[in-house]
């Protein structure tokens, strides 16, 4: 276990504490901080109603595998939301009830790379990377490998920059689309080549779809990982899941409630692997959870106030960094006039604005180095909030005179 832990990495915040922990900022500046992706929209008061209805419910051990009224509602939305077959899901076959994403995303990995005989299993993700895929693949022995995100394919997955070898040693590759920290959607032509890589070499496609209803075009909501199954002939998801959960959706990142769907084989097994990993949503949690999942009209308010925010930050950033437009999530992942992290440090001391360095989520392992040159703010504070920290931002690129606008 020792030699284990010693392969993580210290987390990114831990990072960004070493970094600035010690930092005075100007005391007449409150602090703004864009550099974690908690929202802090409002969440649906009906739902938070659900949750005192059912607190009763607190007296009774939670069912791991979720109630039959949570998983309902999960099936319903998925069926709906990305137009699946009525009866190409069963709530108790293909759904899996997980306390948060990032649970769920680590729990995973234990359950497959450990029921796996394979000597030098690989666990594939792009860089940079949401560290919980790359700390889970650490913790069950499997070597992690990168695979490119580079301009070719415009900070999205470039499958081709994976041989053969790797591939047959392959036991999960995890996606993430909408991309953290790029917001980029990956196409569906991507998403088909990569179902047929998992069937072809055998190994479980995960797609982390938590960021999936902040997007930018009303019309054009992000595909997924069980619609493009459909799409393309694999109606039983074979080798494929998805996650989702209510924290980014829903603005209930406290819930800690979210779920796994897709290959009935594997979510099974996962069930299994939970019985004794024992991590549960709480009953009245689950009851509200079902409220949410049932309705829309609180995504699409939340939408409408991370488009405006959008709208407003571009105007008054564009002008000074380049980054691609984000087509979902709430991150802007811009180009920077100087290194990263001098950057994150000195706009922290000049005018208490919080980001993070782009290299704190990438792994240099492979020769793979990105985000040198790159910060993510996450725009989850209220409007009034997010323009200030835009203004701000743009007061210390002129105070400095980085006036050449990054390319």
């Amino acid at each position: 276990m020792t030699s284990k832990l010693s392969r993580l990495k210290s987390y990114p915040f831990e990072k960004l504490n070493q970094l600035i922990g010690q930092v005075e900022p100007r005391k007449n500046l409150r602090n703004i901080d864009f550099s974690i992706g908690e929202p802090k929209h409002s969440p649906p008061s009906f739902i938070l109603d659900q949750v005192s209805s059912a607190i009763q419910e607190m007296s009774r051990y939670p069912k791991i595998g979720g109630s039959d009224r949570l998983r309902d509602s999960i099936k319903k939305w998925l069926i709906k939301r990305y137009k699946l077959q009525i009866d190409s899901l069963d709530s108790d076959q293909n759904i899996a009830p997980v306390a948060g994403t990032r649970e769920g995303l680590f729990s995973l990995t234990q359950a497959i790379i450990g029921d796996s005989n394979s000597k030098d299993p690989v666990v594939l993700t792009q860089n940079p990377t949401y560290q919980i895929y790359e700390g889970a693949a650490e913790m069950a022995n499997a070597e992690v490998f990168y695979f490119s995100t580079d301009k070719q394919s415009q900070n999205l997955p470039y499958l081709k920059s994976i041989n053969d070898e790797i591939l047959q040693r392959t036991k999960i590759m995890y996606l993430c689309s909408p991309g953290n920290p790029s917001g980029k959607v990956i196409p569906e032509t991507v998403i088909a080549d990569a179902i047929k890589l998992a069937i072809d070499f055998d190994f479980l496609l995960v797609s982390d779809e938590c960021y999936s209803e902040i997007y930018m075009d009303e019309s054009k909501p992000p595909p997924g990982l069980l619609e493009i199954c459909n799409k393309v002939g694999n109606e039983n998801y074979k080798n494929c899941l998805v996650f989702h959960s209510l924290s980014k959706r829903s603005n209930l990142p406290g819930f800690r409630s979210g779920f796994a769907a897709g290959d009935a084989k594997i979510i099974q097994k996962y069930k299994r692997y939970r019985t004794y990993h024992g991590c549960s949503i709480p009953e009245p949690i689950q009851y509200a959870s079902s409220y949410a999942w049932s309705d829309e009209t609180h995504c699409i308010s939340n939408r409408v106030m991370y488009r405006k925010k959008f709208e407003e930050v571009g105007k008054i950033l564009g002008k000074y960094l380049t980054y691609p437009k984000p087509e979902a999530s709430f991150y802007l992942w811009p180009k920077t006039p100087i290194n990263s992290e001098t950057f994150t440090y000195e706009l922290f001391r000049q005018q208490n604005v919080t980001i993070l360095p782009g290299h704190f989520m990438s792994s240099d392992k492979d020769g793979l180095i990105s985000g040198y040159d790159r910060v993510r703010l996450a725009l989850v504070h209220q409007y009034d909030d997010c323009v200030e920290g835009a203004r701000r931002i743009e007061q210390f690129i002129v105070d400095n005179k980085f006036n050449s606008k990054p390319s």
